[in-house]
């Protein structure tokens, strides 16, 4: 059973095994070849997508970067520095960039994402838009 938030995709998983049992047998995919073929393989083999979610803040050079960064530690409120400072069209909302996957983003953004700390501000991270503070909100591995 899949925990919450973690999308099955067993459709999908049945038919590739299906499809692997037919080329194996030759066309003979029965019903018990099927099921020896389940059993005999990974149990309950899904694919699982990652996911996160997070917001950040985009400006132009490191230095305001990590000028706005040590205001957020020093405790200003990360959304209200994204709606003055970012470049970024989602400083309107707070720098939230609601809910991706892998490979959505650039390499340099979804590498701090997909395994840096929840709750942390991240940065700078320089990518080809600019320099970047990533708070991470949620992750789904």
């Amino acid at each position: 059973m899949a925990r919450p938030g973690r999308r099955r995709k067993q459709g999908f998983s049945n038919c590739i095994v299906q499809a692997t049992m037919v080329a194996e047998t030759g066309g003979q995919a029965t019903t018990s070849a099927i099921s020896l073929y389940q059993t005999t393989t990974k149990p309950n083999q899904e694919t699982i997508m990652a996911t996160a979610s997070a917001r950040h803040i985009l400006v132009e050079t490191e230095e305001a970067c990590q000028d706005l960064k040590d205001q957020i530690e020093k405790g200003q409120d990360f959304g209200a520095i994204a709606a003055e400072f970012s470049s970024c069209p989602s400083g309107k909302s707070g720098g939230a960039l609601g809910t991706f996957s892998p490979g959505q983003m650039v390499k340099e953004f979804d590498e701090v994402v997909f395994s840096g700390e929840l709750g942390k501000v991240h940065g700078p991270v320089k990518t080809q838009f600019g320099y970047h503070l990533i708070e991470i909100t949620q992750r789904v591995d």
